[in-house]
Parts: structure tokens; sequence; C-alpha cells
């Protein structure tokens, strides 16, 4: 979810005012920062349950305690918890896909050995299937945010404390245009951000009921907020886009050092330069106002795609990883997407990601929409040679190799595999089996997660045609 917070809660007083031009620039010169692909970083959301039995809601002073526990540990990644208790790890940049791979294997194994010590386990479902919007956390920042997202309906609160993700973060691209250009990337993210959706959909249940989505957290994304999660418009240039849809998207807040924060209604930064009320906008507070932004596709200097569910496992997450930074950093397999991918703008048609028809699609039907299940065999295909090229080992393009047979060569998604959310209750199910051995699909023993010195390396599963049942359209 990314609430991040940079600076301090307030503004100094001696911190100079921002005018529309000054903000400009600063957008202009922050959120796209070219140079060659080169780093690759992962933002993994989980569920936090009770390992034997998931459907029951964990108390408060349970979760404190692991909590506690879970904050000591010597991770690389950047561990903070979300408003309904989920856990969030941030990985730092790594220098290629298996430093990433390799150090966030090892950070998420010494975090599931913490919590199983308390009896908990880290669930990857895109929505928690069962439990009805609880926030756990009372920072003002997340008092304001209820406050601001209740406007819009109940799907700000189901987003703050029942959703899941895992989020790629990857080098915003190249000045010069060409397949690793920034433009194109940007284009890219927009059409392919679609097919990861449809791919990975993982999120058909809310509190005890299928929902009629294959990713319902991708459709609460879209009722969250009229402007706050929308790409920006086509029309501009992508700074020139970004930097308007930043200064015209209402402020969500406007902190303090103390008392409650304001929520003001329909003031736009835009409108706040030139208003200066309640008090001057200054640098720290575009830096908040960017963290409060919520579009599938956030420009932070680098390009974090936002519209993946958390997936089951603990090798689930690295698919997602793996695919879609070979899609973008691999020249060759860069090209042969974007063509891929090229005619489902005319399916998108003018409204902005994700409020457009074909993103709908995704989160509606995940790859049984026969033209996302197209696409998705050109791009699963292209990223595999693409990862044997950037180096990939050879268990993580086998982990892709299982996803790909099973589900995009069969126009499936993993919420297809799920069972009932009344049977949705099995541990190994949730936190052990790989998405790649779900129901009807013989296996072996739970495999272990994976370290540093060895990596998952899980053989193609025996498939049955038709595993599991599929989730409703």
């Amino acid at each position: 979810m990314g609430l991040d917070i940079p600076g301090a809660t307030g503004s100094r007083p001696d911190a100079d005012p921002l005018d529309e031009s000054g903000a400009e620039d600063l957008l202009h010169g922050i959120c796209f920062k070219t140079g060659p692909p080169r780093t690759v970083g992962v933002e993994l959301e989980w569920l936090i349950h009770d390992r034997e039995r998931p459907h029951l809601p964990v108390g408060q002073e349970r979760l404190d305690s692991a909590v506690e526990a879970v904050r000591a540990l010597p991770l690389s990644a950047a561990l903070t918890f979300e408003p309904g208790g989920q856990l969030e790890l941030s990985s730092q940049p790594a220098g290629s896909l298996m430093e990433c791979v390799e150090t966030t294997a090892a950070d998420l194994a010494a975090v599931r050995r913490s919590l199983g010590a308390a009896g908990l386990a880290p669930v990857g479902l895109g929505v928690d299937p069962w439990q009805t919007p609880r926030r756990r956390l009372r920072e003002p920042r997340y008092e304001a945010m209820e406050a601001a997202l209740d406007r819009a309906g109940p799907a700000g609160r189901a987003m703050m404390c029942t959703s899941a993700s895992v989020q790629v973060c990857l080098d915003a691209g190249e000045e010069e245009p060409g397949p690793l250009g920034y433009g194109r990337r940007w284009q890219l993210a927009h059409l392919l951000g679609a097919v990861l959706v449809a791919a990975f959909a993982n999120s058909p249940f809310q509190q005890g009921r299928r929902t009629g989505w294959r990713s319902t957290r991708q459709a609460l994304w879209t009722d969250l907020d009229p402007v706050r999660t929308l790409a920006p418009g086509s029309g501009s240039p992508p700074r020139e886009a970004w930097a308007a849809h930043v200064l015209d998207t209402s402020v969500l807040c406007i902190r303090c050092e103390a008392g409650p924060w304001d929520v003001p209604e329909g003031l736009t930064f835009r409108e706040w330069i030139r208003t200066g009320s309640p008090r001057p906008p200054v640098r720290a507070d575009l830096d908040y106002h960017l963290t409060t932004l919520f579009p599938p596709v956030r420009p932070r200097g680098h390009l974090e795609l936002r519209m993946i569910d958390a997936q089951i496992g603990p090798d689930g997450w690295l698919v997602p990883l793996a695919v879609a930074t070979a899609l973008f950093d691999d020249p060759e397999a860069a090209e042969t997407v974007y063509r891929a991918v090229k005619p489902l703008a005319e399916t998108a048609g003018a409204p902005a990601a994700p409020r457009n028809p074909l993103w709908t699609a995704a989160a509606r039907e995940g790859l049984a929409d026969p033209e996302l299940r197209a696409a998705a065999t050109v791009c699963f295909g292209a990223a595999l040679p693409a990862l044997e090229r950037m180096g990939a080992s050879e268990a993580v393009r086998d982990t892709v190799a299982a996803f790909t047979d099973r589900y995009v060569a069969r126009g499936r998604c993993p919420a297809d595999d799920l069972p009932e959310p009344g049977d949705l209750t099995g541990p190994s199910l949730l936190t052990e089996l790989s998405p790649l051995s779900g129901p009807g699909v013989p296996t072996g023993p739970p495999e272990r997660p994976m370290s540093t010195d060895k990596v998952l390396r899980p053989g193609r599963p025996t498939i049955p045609p038709r595993p599991g049942k599929a989730a409703s359209a």
C-alpha cells in the first residue's frame, strides 16, 4: 500500500512556501529519474493469521507481541505494518533480480520463523476472505485517511485493513526513446498492468462470500476515490501529465504538530498553493501528498507497479517479480511485449486506468478474457528466455515455467483454484504450499522457504485438466 511518510508530521517554520512553478519543477525532477535500468525492488504485503485457525481474528495483544518480535529481526528489508495489521517488507534496491530474490527470501524465512513461534503465519491473498475491516493502528495519518476515504464509500476501509499485494519497483528507464525509454515503459506499464492483474488475480472473496471478481482487491482500488487511484491522462508527456495529476488531485489531509490532522474536502494541491490556507504548503507537504496517491503505476523516481494481488505460498511472490522484471528490463522481451499489448489500448479506450473496460475485464474475468489470455501467453512466453539472458537461476525459471503451465496456458489465474471460503481453512493451503501445487494437484511434503544459499526448486507438478473450482464471473 505504500503509506510511507517522509519527513516530520508538520512543516518547519522556516521552510519556504511552494508556488505552482516550483512544485511542477520538483515533480518533473523527482518522479522520473532516468538512466539505464539496473536496479529492482519488491514490496510484499501479507495478511497475518492464526496458523491453525486462519478464519478467526488474531487478538490485538497477541498480534502486538508478534510484531515486537518481528521488529527485532536483523532484516535487510524495511519492515512496516499496515492499518489492519498486515505486514509489509520493502526490499532495498538490488543490482539484479537474483540479488533481490535471495535477500527477500532470506528476510521472509526469518519472518516466517518468528511468526511461527507465535502460532501465526503470513497469508498471501489479495483480500482477507473472512474478516471485516478493523483498523488496528491509531496514528493521526490513518485517522485522517479513514475520514477522507469514507466519503467515497466502504472501499477505503477495506483497502486499508484487509488487502495485500506484491508491488514490483523498477527503474523509470532511459531518457532516450526505444524499448527501455521511460516514455515507452510508462505506456507499457499501463497496458501490461492489466495483464498482470488478470494473470495474478488472487482475491475472489470478501467477508466469507464470492464477490464475482477474480481480483476483488483491484475492484476495491477502483472504487476507492474518484481521482486518487487513477492514472494521469494520456494526452501529455509522462512528466507533464503526472505533475498536473498530482497538483489537481485533492489533498487527503493537512498535517499538524498537535491534535487531529485537518481533512479538507475537495481542496486540490494546486488550490492549496494558490490560497495558502490554512497555511502555505512546503516541500514536505508535496512529498507527503505524493504518498497519498494510489494509481496503478506510481512514479517515485522509479516505477512502482501496484496492481498485483498477494500470492499464496513461500515462493508465490517471486513469479510476478521475475516476470515483470524480465518484461521491462530485457530489451528483446520489452519490444516483444510492447507489440503484444499495444492493441489492448483500443479495448481500454479513453478512460484512465483502472477505470476502463480493459482493467475491469482483467479484475473480473482474469485470464478467462480471451484478449487478456492471448496477451498473457505472449508475455509469459517472452519472460522465460529473458530470465535466462538476465542470469536468473534455474529454480526461478522453473517456478515461472510451472506457473505459466498451470495458469497462463490454461486461461486461468490463482483465484480459479481457491475453494469456497468455508473450506479455505487448511493451514498448508494458505501458508506452506506453493501456488503451483494447490487443491487437486498431487504433491509431496510442504516445501521449505527459500534461503540465500539454496533457492527453492519445485518440479513442474502433475496438473489435472481443470484443477480446483473456478471463480464465478
